[in-house]
């Protein structure tokens, strides 16, 4: 049996982390170009998955769900960045420029814009 304090922790925790990933959605969405893009759902998913994941162990308490959830976080934590860092780099080697000070989208090198 978890307390209310725990519980309301736990309950905080998935808000957070919902809020934060409807964040990275709209983001995804919204933005202009792949680098922004990238941005807003690595930084977003990173804390809101992290989030839930933490409101999830908490709620879960101690057991092997705890553990299964807790390699979990391990993992996302670890493949995440580097997922979106590699992303960038494909991106960046395929010649998109980053939108700075223009309109529309990411424009190839070499081009008229």
């Amino acid at each position: 049996m978890i307390g209310p304090l725990v519980e309301g922790l736990a309950a905080a925790l998935l808000l957070v982390g919902s809020l934060a990933l409807l964040v990275a959605g709209v983001g995804v969405l919204r933005l202009p170009d792949v680098y922004t893009r990238l941005h807003a759902a690595s930084i977003s998913d990173t804390l809101g998955a992290g989030a839930l994941l933490l409101g999830l162990c908490l709620h879960a308490g101690p057991g092997i769900e705890l553990v299964k959830l807790v390699l979990i976080l391990l993992f996302l934590w670890m493949t995440s960045p580097v997922s979106s860092h590699v992303l960038v780099k494909v991106a960046y080697g395929g010649q998109m420029w980053p939108l700075i000070g223009r309109q529309g989208g990411g424009a190839r090198r070499g081009s008229a814009g």
